[in-house]
């Protein structure tokens, strides 16, 4: 009896992963459904599964068919995803290997178009604050474009019948094409290297959107908007719309609108400064005007006219002064003699000297201690008795002592 055939899990998966791969249908279709559980891998491969009201299926995108995606899936998008249907064997798992995929009802380049420019002006990119003014009389345009196209003709037409004295420098650039995104920054970064032109015009003429999608790059728009120098936007149509525009410091509509914003006439030129010379000569009568009325109101003024009247007013209010200080100081010094004299009046009631013109007289012991009281003294004692016009030298003979209303006599 024949024992019955044993596999192994490994060669389960390895055979419906050569019928799957094998069939027509899933070698090759479109599937059509919502993206959820979106997620971009670090390595670049984009892992999600499409879903609808019946069922869903596991889904990735290796990195080198992401890289050439014109937008970035998000869930909850409706696409059409092409490629094919195989089995991961290591899990078991059939996924769906996606190799292209487009949005429904709306192109790829229009949704990665809203994404970016949702992205930059969330960053601030195309905030007002950050436009600079463009030059309204530049010596030097830097025109960024294709050298072989119509618009830089246009352009070198334009700028040059409006102002003769400008000067123009072509840089040659790829504005259509894989690399025309790496071209155009190449070209800004240069110019603004050169640092010699004072205004650039970045643009070409019109194409459909494939053709202008350089100006739509990431890469683009941020080089426009570090560009140190102003830059004008001049790409396809007035209709047309790129990212580019947003960012610039100034969109012109077509490339030969360009060109006419950022020159000016030599007739308006002229007539500005025309106009400027008459401003200056109104300021200017004005000016005169009024200085001449003020010197007519200067000279009219009395210390003007009679410059000697100021003076003599001075002369006499200060002999006035005078006047009053020796008045005052006059009664001042009358006021002091008196209380001078008063005062010594005083002084002279009770001085020794006034004393002693009346007969009395001091008297001081050898030692020149003044004598208040007969006990001071004993009998024999010198005496220094001083008068009025001179002094005496005198011995204590006697010396008598009043106690007490009664009299002690004492030789």
């Amino acid at each position: 009896m024949l024992e019955p055939k044993v596999f192994t899990v490994g060669q389960i998966n390895r055979y419906i992963k050569n019928m799957l791969e094998h069939d027509v249908i899933l070698n090759s279709l479109l599937v059509r459904g919502e993206i959820s559980n979106f997620k971009a891998h670090s390595s670049g491969h984009l892992y999600f599964t499409l879903k609808d009201n019946i069922g869903a299926i596991s889904c990735v995108m290796f990195r080198n068919d992401a890289e050439n995606l014109p937008f970035m899936p998000e869930n909850g998008m409706q696409v059409v995803v092409y490629g094919h249907v195989s089995l991961y064997e290591k899990t078991g798992q059939y996924q769906l290997y996606a190799e292209f995929m487009e949005p429904l009802g709306v192109g790829a380049l229009q949704v990665a178009f809203e994404q970016l420019k949702e992205k930059l002006a969330a960053e601030g990119l195309f905030d007002a604050d950050y436009k600079r003014e463009i030059p309204q009389n530049p010596a030097c345009i830097a025109v960024v474009t294709s050298p072989t196209g119509a618009a830089v003709r246009d352009i070198l037409q334009i700028a040059q019948r409006r102002d003769p004295a400008v000067k123009l420098v072509v840089v040659p650039t790829l504005v259509q094409g894989e690399k025309a995104a790496e071209d155009i920054v190449r070209s800004l970064h240069m110019v603004n290297q050169w640092g010699k032109a004072d205004v650039i015009i970045l643009g070409r003429g019109g194409g459909s959107v494939e053709d202008l999608w350089c100006f739509n790059e990431e890469i683009v728009a941020r080089a426009v908007f570090a560009s140190e120098i102003p830059v004008i936007s001049a790409v396809g149509h007035e209709t047309d719309f790129t990212i580019t525009d947003f960012v610039a410091d100034l969109r012109a509509p077509t490339p030969s609108a360009a060109a006419e914003l950022a020159t000016m006439p030599v007739a308006e030129r002229q007539e500005a400064v025309e106009n400027l010379c008459r401003r200056l000569e109104r300021n200017l009568d004005g000016i005169l005007t009024e200085n001449r009325r003020r010197l007519e109101f200067l000279k009219n003024r009395p210390v003007l006219a009679r410059p000697l009247e100021r003076f003599r007013q001075n002369m006499m209010y200060i002999e006035d002064q005078e006047r009053r200080l020796t008045k005052e100081t006059e009664r001042f010094l009358e006021k002091s003699s008196s209380r001078f004299l008063a005062a010594e009046r005083r002084l002279e009631s009770v001085s020794p000297l006034g004393v002693m013109k009346r007969g009395f007289l001091m008297a001081s012991t050898s030692r020149g201690e003044q004598i208040t009281s007969v006990m001071q003294t004993k009998i024999g004692d010198l005496l220094h008795l001083t008068l009025q016009d001179g002094s005496l030298l005198a011995e204590v003979k006697e010396r008598t002592v009043k106690s007490y209303a009664k009299e002690e006599s004492k030789l």
